[in-house]
């Protein structure tokens, strides 16, 4: 049997260390997210050190019935739902930018957030049409985000239409919600407006282990989705010509994968809020660290999306001391700087 080529080896050694730099740099983001769960949950009116919040979480001794009481009763499930949401996002934002090959694509910028911010306004409005205030906003929210996504899908199950129409429709649903949002609090009584303004901003604040549990296994199931779609993702990354080629039916893809990241990121805003930014500029962060390829670019998505939304988190706790600033302003606050630079940086998002 021949030796291989000198130049084929260092070319499969050059392919190894790539994906060994990909892997490290996805672990890195991992453990970072990690760490910020842990100050996300020491941060706080009662403050806590790391190491207590460490020892809580892991049953070691040391720790007092405050500690965990403060730690698994309060703070834990507003840190996970920070990391699960950021995920969900990011990897809305990947799936959504590849999809329709464009770099500014996200579920908030396609219009399904401002849909949600709707739902949940006119809920608020109307008295949550008989139902509990708890469940009638996420509900309403959830309701019209999938209405907002069906409307995406009718545009691209249409043939001839490509994914710049889906992006001008999304843009549409955009300024059509945001109007309606406005008119509502327009017409409603000051304190009414204030409470709609507050969910607006987006708040981990309503988090509970039930609605974590909803959020994670929704966001995990479409996740595990996504992945088994990634070689025809991969494909479709090449340009749409070349995915048919490979026998890949565009038209279908974009559909399937649309109703996913519908789901997922309906679900996610629903019980958290309006949250910009986050599935928009996460993909850009993964893209320079791990590059195009799905089995990576994927999860670095969510990991960056996770690890921005729970940095928020610890942020927005530690702006004003003793108050609670709105995540969606924070998120707002370095997300236009961070994609100014990415603009800047780089022509074009490419």
């Amino acid at each position: 049997m021949p030796a291989p080529h000198p130049a084929g080896q260092t070319a499969i050694q050059r392919h190894r260390h790539r994906e060994q730099r990909r892997l490290w740099m996805l672990l890195t983001y991992v453990g970072l997210s990690l760490a910020s769960l842990v100050l996300d949950v020491a941060t706080g009116p009662s403050l806590l050190s790391p190491g207590e919040v460490v020892r809580s979480l892991f049953g070691w001794e040391g720790r007092s019935a405050m500690t965990d009481a403060i730690v698994w009763d309060l703070r834990l499930p507003m840190a996970l739902m920070a990391l699960v949401v950021g995920a969900a996002l990011g990897a809305g934002g990947a799936q959504m930018q590849l999809l329709l090959a464009n770099p500014m694509a996200s579920p908030y910028t396609l219009g399904m957030a401002a849909a949600a911010g709707f739902g949940a306004a006119a809920t608020l409005a109307f008295g949550g049409f008989g139902l509990p205030v708890l469940v009638a906003v996420p509900l309403g929210a959830f309701v019209f985000s999938m209405l907002a996504a069906g409307f995406l899908l009718a545009l691209a199950s249409l043939r001839r239409r490509g994914g710049d129409t889906i992006i001008l429709g999304g843009i549409a649903l955009l300024f059509l919600f945001q109007s309606l949002v406005s008119l509502i609090q327009f017409m409603s009584a000051p304190e009414l407006s204030q409470q709609i303004l507050f969910w607006l901003f987006g708040s981990l604040t309503k988090a509970t282990w039930l609605t974590l549990s909803i959020t994670a296994g929704v966001t995990t199931l479409c996740c595990g989705l996504l992945f088994r779609l990634s070689w025809r993702l991969a494909a479709l990354a090449m340009g749409e010509l070349r995915a048919a080629s490979l026998g890949v039916n565009v038209r279908a893809l974009r559909v399937e994968v649309l109703a996913i990241v519908a789901i997922m990121t309906a679900t996610a805003t629903s019980f958290v809020g309006v949250i910009g930014f986050i599935g928009l500029i996460a993909p850009h962060i993964a893209r320079m660290a791990v590059g195009e390829d799905q089995r990576f670019h994927l999860p670095a998505s969510m990991a960056a999306g996770a690890l921005m939304l729970s940095a928020a988190s610890v942020l927005s706790k530690t702006i004003v001391p003793g108050s609670l600033f709105p995540i969606g302003i924070v998120t707002a606050l370095v997300g236009v700087p961070f994609l100014l630079w990415l603009i800047f940086r780089r022509p074009g998002l490419s």
